[in-house]
């Protein structure tokens, strides 16, 4: 791999190369979130909620509305990091480099070039080499998780259910396959990566760093459908290094002890009684959603 692009390689406890620093720092960012739970939030008092439930990120989005979904105003993402002390994430439309640099420009902590929001450029994503800010880049697959990965994404989040109808199945799946090729991946000789990759379309270089590594390069991430604890250590324990929680966490009486619950579970998710414990409770903060 070319000294310019280097994906650093990292252990659960450190960053152990470092020719190039500016994507090295990146990882470390995204690493400094694993373990935890990214909530999606709409107003400044959701912010002030998911801090004080433990959340180690939060992610910033408008308020659901009809129409083009693009980055969230300005101005909101300006009061939320003067009113808390946890990072602050944001959403900008893939490949819509100009929104990137307007949420770099106010200090953003972490970039989401978020499929959820409406697409700006069909064929390209940016090149998040040529920012500072770290990003975050969805996939459905190994393949397309690598080919982010190529262009400067730090963290990636296997993407599923879109509508926040609370089913997890979608996410499941995503997981799963993941998972799965990176575990053929890791069981094929070394003559064989050369044509895995291009059967997955990804660079062979980070093909067979995942394969060296045994995981993906870089923090991984699960989003769509986490509404439960038992939802969040599920994605744990199938091999996340943490969760994002929609803004459908907040449709209840007591959102805190929602995302506390889930907090708890993803900190704790090898434990049943503690997960036991962090579901109890909870009939009133999770909605049985009709998907028919």
């Amino acid at each position: 791999m070319a000294d310019d692009n280097a994906v650093t390689l990292y252990s659960s406890a450190a960053i152990t190369d470092t020719k190039k620093n500016s994507f090295s720092i990146k990882v470390a960012m995204a690493q400094m979130l694993r373990g935890g739970a990214i909530v999606e939030v709409t107003s400044l008092d959701q912010a002030k909620i998911a801090e004080s439930a433990g959340a180690c990120c939060v992610i910033v989005s408008d308020p659901p509305k009809p129409g083009i979904s693009r980055m969230p105003d300005p101005s909101l993402i300006k009061e939320i990091k003067q009113s808390i002390s946890i990072p602050v994430m944001a959403k900008a439309r893939v490949g819509h480099f100009v929104e990137a640099q307007i949420l770099e420009s106010i200090g953003v902590d972490y970039i989401d070039e978020s499929e959820v929001l409406a697409i700006a450029d069909e064929d390209h994503f940016i090149n998040k080499h040529n920012l500072r800010s770290t990003f975050v880049c969805g996939c459905r697959d190994l393949g397309e998780a690598l080919r982010r990965v190529r262009e400067g994404a730090a963290l990636i989040r296997t993407q599923g259910d879109l509508n926040g109808t609370g089913d997890i199945v979608e996410t499941v799946r995503n997981v799963r396959k993941v998972m799965g090729e990176i575990r053929v991946l890791n069981n094929m000789d070394e003559d064989e990566v050369f044509a895995f990759s291009k059967r997955i379309e990804a660079p062979y270089d980070i093909v067979a760093q995942t394969k060296q590594m045994g995981r993906l390069p870089v923090v991984h991430f699960a989003a769509g459908g986490i509404v439960t604890p038992a939802d969040a250590a599920l994605m744990m324990q199938l091999g996340c290094d943490g969760v994002f929680l929609g803004s459908e966490v907040f449709d209840c009486l007591d959102p805190y002890k929602k995302v506390r619950a889930i907090v708890q579970a993803v900190r704790n998710y090898n434990d049943p009684l503690v997960l036991a414990e962090a579901s109890s409770g909870l009939e009133d903060a999770v909605a049985r959603l009709n998907l028919g």
